[in-house]
Parts: structure tokens; sequence; C-alpha cells
């Protein structure tokens, strides 16, 4: 289980991070506070694996929060959940370690999806010993990868992850048959995960002219 914190002011908004918490299969509520001394005592006492942290509290902001942690040497990951969506505080909270961020107002299901990414993260890298490069990638490519929702039936996060690990890969844009290739898929997995991105905004997709027949559809990643 992945213990997790929620830090949130607004009493009612941190009931329902709770609840959210807890419908997301590996991860547990471990508590709920509502300042950041309170955020800052509950981490220092132990068992915390994850924080949910509001960027506006009562008695300091979110990234005086992030400061104190990694100012204490605690190694705790935090993903930002707050309604501060301007670019300098968005840069200086992955200054400082920030994982992930959630800009409030969200649906459940772009909540599960945080989660997950960050569980699958978790996985790849894992608790101990040495890791590959390509292992390494995979665990980075789970964080970015954002398809805007919880996945249609029978598609994976997993495979997603790898999807979009081929796409960052190439100094350009690929084709379906070329991130098969690099992900160790099949072309019409590879085609129907690139799809579903593209059709979400995550992806350019354009056709590619040169050969005979129909053109082939190339697909490059944005952002």
């Amino acid at each position: 289980m992945i213990e997790t914190l929620i830090v949130e002011d607004e009493r009612l908004l941190a009931e329902a991070h709770v609840q959210y918490v807890e419908r997301v299969p590996g991860f547990r509520a471990a508590g709920m506070v509502h300042s950041g001394r309170e955020a800052l005592e509950a981490v220092q006492r132990g068992g915390i694996d994850l924080v949910l942290l509001d960027f506006r509290l009562p008695d300091m902001t979110g990234l005086d929060v992030c400061r104190a942690l990694r100012a204490k040497g605690v190694d705790v990951d935090v993903i930002a959940v707050t309604s501060a969506s301007d670019t300098q505080t968005v840069r200086a909270a992955v200054a400082h370690g920030v994982v992930l961020y959630l800009i409030k107002p969200f649906t459940f299901a772009a909540f599960r999806e945080k989660l997950e990414g960050y569980a699958a993260y978790r996985e790849r890298l894992g608790a101990s010993g040495k890791t590959a490069q390509h292992e390494v990638d995979q665990a980075f490519a789970a964080l970015r990868t954002s398809a805007g929702g919880p996945l249609p039936k029978g598609l994976s996060h997993d495979t997603l992850a790898v999807v979009v690990e081929a796409l960052e890969s190439a100094a350009g844009e690929r084709s379906a048959g070329e991130v098969a290739e690099a992900a160790g898929i099949a072309r019409v997995t590879a085609r129907r995960y690139l799809e579903l991105l593209a059709d979400r905004g995550v992806v350019e997709r354009r056709p590619r002219y040169g050969g005979a027949g129909r053109p082939e559809h190339c697909y490059r990643l944005l952002g």
C-alpha cells in the first residue's frame, strides 16, 4: 500500500480527497491535515510515502512545505493538488521535487490517473538496487503520460507508457510501425494507443506522403 497524506485547508475538500484516495487500488489515506505545520509533523513521524499537497495553506505555502521537507532530508514524494496554475509556481514546484501537478478543480478520473501514473513510476524504479536506463526512462514516462482520463477497456497504463517512451526517444515523428518496433509491440496495438493519444491532444497526428497509395500517419509528442 502507498500510504498517502492529504494536506488541504478546506475540510470538505480534504474529506473528498481522502475518499478519492481510498477508491484507487494500492493507495491508503494515512492521514488528513489542514496546515503546513501539521503536514511537516505528520511526515516526520514516519510511515508516509506520498503527500497530496495543497499549495495555499493558512500558515505557509506548499512550496515552503517542500523546502522544509528537503531541508530536513525527508524522503517523501509530493503531488501538488492546488488551484495555483501560474507558470512561476509550477516551475518552482518542479524545482522543489514535486513529481506531479494536479490543478483544481478536477474529476475523480483525472485524480485516479495521476495516482496510477505515480504507482507505475514507483513500481518501475523498485525499492533498491541498480536500475537500467530503459527502466528509468519507463518510470519517468509513467509520470509524464497523461491521456486525459481513464483508459478504454483493453488498454493498459504500462503499454501506454512504453508507447510514449518510444515517441520521446525519437528525434522527430514516428509512424505506428516505427513505434511498434521501438516498443516491442504489435503495429495494430501501437496504432490504437497512438490514436488515443492523438484524440486526446497528447500527440500530433499528420499524414506522411511519399509512397504509392494512401499516406501513412505519423505521430509526434506535443509539449
